[in-house]
Parts: C-alpha cells; sequence; structure tokens
C-alpha cells in the first residue's frame, strides 16, 4: 500500500505549506532536469542533499529508497558506455567504452540523485491527500485532483477487500503451492477482489451523494499560506535560479 513514512514529523519541511512545497519542489526539479553541466548537477545533488538531512528522515528508509533509485541508474551504466559512440573510447578486456557514454551515465546519475533528494525532502514530508489538495489549489484541474484522492482512497479499499477474502481462503485450508489449485484460487481472490471493491465504492459514491456530494472533495485545514512559508518559497526560487544562472554560465563559458 501506500507508505507514508516521511510525512510524520515535526521539522520546519512537515510545517511548510503544500502548496509552497510544490512550487518549491517544481523550481529546482526542472533547473536539474534540463542542466548539462556536471557543476550545476554536483551542486544541485548537494543542496538537496542537505535540504534531505534538515528534514531528519529515517536513515535506513531513505538508504533502501535511495538503492532502488539507483537500480535503475544502474541500467542505464550497462547500456550507455557501450551504446553511446562519439570519438573517445576506453578499451575495457573485449569491449570498447564511449568516455561520452560514461560521461552522460555519471550526470544522469546525478542529476537523478539531485531530484530524488528534493522530491524527499519537500514532497515526502506532506501527506498524498495534501498534496492532491495542494495541486487543486494551485489552479490543476479539479477532477484530476480528484482522481488522485479518490484513487488514493480506494487503494486501502481495495488491499481491506483482498486480505479479508485471503483469511477467509486461509480458514478454509487454502495452503499456497506450486499446483493450478493454487494459480485457479487466487485468480478467483483477485477477481472477487475487483468485484467486490467496485460493490464497495458503489455504496460509498452513494453515500457521498446523500451527503451533498459536488464533485469535490473539501480539506479540512485551508489555512492560507504564512510569512514563514512566502519566507521558505523565497529561498526555494532563489535556489532555483541559482542553479539556473550557473548552468546559464558553465553554458556560455564552453
Amino acid at each position: 500500500m501506500i507508505d507514508e513514512p516521511f510525512a510524520s514529523g515535526s521539522t520546519l519541511f512537515h510545517k511548510r505549506d503544500t502548496r509552497v512545497k510544490l512550487v518549491g519542489a517544481a523550481a529546482i526539479s526542472l533547473v536539474l532536469a534540463l542542466c548539462s553541466s556536471f557543476l550545476v548537477a554536483v551542486t544541485g545533488c548537494i543542496i538537496t542533499a542537505m535540504m534531505l538531512i534538515l528534514s531528519k528522515p529515517d536513515l535506513k528508509l531513505v538508504s533502501k529508497r535511495i538503492i532502488g533509485v539507483n537500480i535503475f541508474t544502474f541500467f542505464i551504466w550497462l547500456t550507455l558506455p557501450l551504446t553511446y559512440g562519439g570519438s573517445e573510447t576506453l578499451t575495457f578486456s573485449m569491449f570498447n567504452l564511449s568516455m561520452d557514454g560514461i560521461r552522460l551515465a555519471a550526470l544522469i546519475t546525478v542529476k537523478t540523485n539531485g531530484i530524488f533528494f528534493c522530491i524527499l525532502a519537500l514532497l515526502a514530508t506532506s501527506t498524498t491527500a495534501s498534496l492532491g489538495h495542494g495541486l487543486e489549489k494551485l489552479g490543476f484541474p479539479k477532477k484530476l485532483c480528484f482522481l488522485l484522492l479518490f484513487s488514493y482512497r480506494q487503494l486501502f479499499v481495495i488491499n481491506q477487500e483482498y486480505h479479508r477474502l485471503l483469511r477467509a481462503a486461509k480458514l478454509r485450508g487454502f495452503s499456497p503451492a506450486n499446483t493450478m489449485h493454487t494459480y485457479r484460487t487466487y485468480s478467483h481472490l483477485f477477481g472477487m477482489t475487483l468485484v467486490k471493491s467496485w460493490n464497495r465504492a458503489e455504496r460509498v459514491h452513494q453515500a457521498m451523494l446523500l451527503r451533498g456530494f459536488n464533485g469535490r472533495l473539501i480539506p479540512l485545514n485551508q489555512s492560507p499560506p504564512g510569512k514563514a512559508d512566502y519566507f521558505f518559497l523565497i529561498i526555494m526560487l532563489l535556489i532555483s535560479l541559482f542553479l539556473a544562472g550557473l548552468s546559464l554560465f558553465c553554458y556560455n563559458s564552453l
């Protein structure tokens, strides 16, 4: 299920308004994604890593997520040096490794980790529900925001229905094994999970209509951003402007 281990806390990042963090994360991530300089990418990665440290996350959980993200960059290291081409090559055993491919793989790795640190520090410190409401307040389409919030809620419903059916099967002596009976049972479980989840969603929708639902989920906390939030936003925008200026300087110096 959707786990939110970083959303609870009392740090500076946890206290800030979700809209402010969304804008800051978008600005910094956009600059890092578009930059083509190692200096900018490394500088941005260091800054976002410091932001992540200030959010005081669980180091064990962060380490697992960093490993998970870098598993994908590992495949980039396996392919780009062999396929990118270029005039400079490095001979290693029977392989000719492209130096341009190695540089590009390293740049993608640094940029990926920098953006990941930014997302963990700014977005993971908010709940999914607050992110959905924050996107709606920023002017995103209401139907998309409602779809995000309701899908988030229904995932837990589907999970509950599946585990309830699985417990019922085990109480009737079901023991998983590598047999056709097991495969058939699991297929029935998945099918009944979807059917029961659909029926439950219909009941929830009818209950919401009876309570005056008009297509919009109203958050319990609608307080506007304060002075501290605006100050935090200015700092995030200054960081993104600094990285953008550094990127432009590196591009002009080539």
